[in-house]
């Protein structure tokens, strides 16, 4: 199942899970990818947000809308190990988490995280909302495919983080009677921007 698939075949496998995880998908350009979680933001009520560091936000232009977020009288961390232990503290208050996912697996919903020194794991864990921004070329069937690459890059001697989280939409639980309750630890609600030309 999904061997051939095209990636625009597998955002809509990825955007058909989301509906069932109760995440929501967005679309967006690089350019389009500010506008994009400002209204995101805004539908969640977030004025607070920690966000990943690194030089991912340098090559999508995050680096300056977060900037320009401040301006706005947004309250914003980027996430800096130099920091320690102040970035969980702000992570706990946030009202909303940004990273980038390293890897996002369509069949079941859920976007891999490779956890370092610029992409702590309080971000997607404590703050009261999730966003994963998705560049569309990390998307893959399953988590086959996902062990495959992270296998191939440690063989390449390239190392991967020794913490991968694999997160799957809001918190949830479900009773004995597999009553699915969402938002009962971590997260409430998440968003996912699929953006097209990263």
């Amino acid at each position: 199942m999904l061997a051939g698939a095209t990636a625009d075949e597998l955002v809509d496998v990825l955007e058909t899970q989301c509906g069932v995880i109760h995440t929501n998908l967005e679309k967006a350009t690089v350019d389009t990818l500010p506008e994009t979680i400002r209204t995101v933001l805004d539908a969640y009520g977030a004025n607070s947000v920690v966000a990943a560091g690194g030089p991912r936000n340098q090559v999508s232009g995050m680096d300056g809308f977060y900037v320009q977020l401040s301006r706005e009288g947004y309250d914003v961390h980027i996430w800096d190990e130099q920091e320690g232990r102040s970035n969980v503290e702000f992570a706990e208050r946030a009202g909303a988490g940004i990273v980038f996912s390293d890897l996002t697996l369509a069949e079941s919903g859920t976007v891999a995280l490779f956890n370092d020194r610029f992409n702590g794991r309080s971000i997607s864990l404590l703050p009261e909302t999730f966003i994963a921004i998705v560049p569309k070329s990390t998307i893959v069937p399953r988590m086959t495919q996902a062990g495959r690459l992270i296998h191939a890059e440690e063989s390449k001697g390239n190392p991967v983080s020794s913490c991968v989280s694999f997160v799957t939409g809001p918190s949830n639980s479900a009773d004995i009677e597999m009553n699915l309750i969402v938002g009962v630890h971590g997260p409430v609600k998440a968003t996912y921007i699929v953006v097209e030309d990263m």
